[in-house]
């Protein structure tokens, strides 16, 4: 009795001593994660407050280039692009965002069809069908709601407009903002965003909302990646406008969120 009790006893200290070590790395890991993760806030803020320079030159340049910087024992790299090169599906016209569906793949018939639908989502269509028969054609489609006719919330909401796959919204989804004008500018668009500007330039362009940014005003997606201890790897977006007539210089629009990007 006594061997067996001693055996049972080594066992439940084995067993501990596993538990413990588990814990152990599971907090180092929750530790290096949490480094990481302050290490790209302090760099999106290094990243507004280089916008802010008095001097243009002084400026990381909005063209996706890399920048390193070490924050704390994290070295951190940090990407800026202009927002206003992407397309902003909540206000750009319905040529514009058939365009981008024929460039990412899509064929023509299917394009029109999915621009128009995204146009009735968002309220943008410049001939709206009547409500019912909008309705009825997600009720066709098995589908128990319609079009908001509202601004996109997230992009993730493009998933629910009638006719949109998951690898349509995959491929187009890298050139979409929230945050953007109705026209993206084609000094900052990349060659997606470009090819449909060039093919939609002679279709219907939408109006420019009153609620659109001065042109003094950028609107920054700054990308921050930290390498942090325990080989840790954290990254975080943020949209900012930053601006001499911002108090403070700047706004954070988004943060480190999902479903924006």
């Amino acid at each position: 009795m006594v061997l067996w009790t001693l055996v049972l006893i080594a066992f439940i200290v084995a067993h501990l001593a596993a538990s413990g070590r588990t814990e152990i790395r599971i907090a180092g890991n929750l530790v290096a994660d949490a480094v990481a993760e302050a290490a790209d806030d302090g760099a999106i803020f290094a990243a507004i407050f280089n916008q802010l320079e008095p001097n243009p030159d002084q400026r990381w340049p909005l063209n996706g280039q890399a920048h390193e910087l070490t924050i704390g024992n994290s070295r951190v790299k940090v990407e800026l692009e202009d927002e206003a090169g992407r397309i902003n599906p909540s206000t750009a016209s319905p040529a514009l965002l058939e365009a981008l569906l024929r460039t990412t793949g899509s064929d023509p018939e299917s394009a029109r069809r999915l621009a128009a639908a995204i146009g009735e989502w968002v309220g943008s269509a410049p001939e709206g069908r009547p409500q019912n028969v909008v309705l009825a054609g997600y009720q066709a489609a098995g589908l128990d709601y319609g079009p908001p006719g509202e601004p996109l919330e997230t992009l993730d909401e493009l998933g629910r407009v009638l006719n949109m796959t998951p690898t349509v919204l995959a491929a187009i989804r890298p050139h979409l903002t929230l945050f953007g004008p109705p026209v993206p500018n084609p000094a900052s668009a990349d060659p997606v965003v470009a090819a449909a500007l060039a093919e939609s330039a002679q279709g219907a362009q939408a109006p420019v909302p009153p609620n659109q940014p001065p042109p003094d005003l950028l609107t920054v997606r700054i990308t921050a990646t930290a390498f942090g201890p325990s080989n840790a790897r954290v990254t975080k977006t943020a949209i900012v406008r930053v601006g001499a007539t911002l108090p403070g210089g700047y706004a954070v629009l988004a943060w480190g969120g999902s479903g924006f990007d």
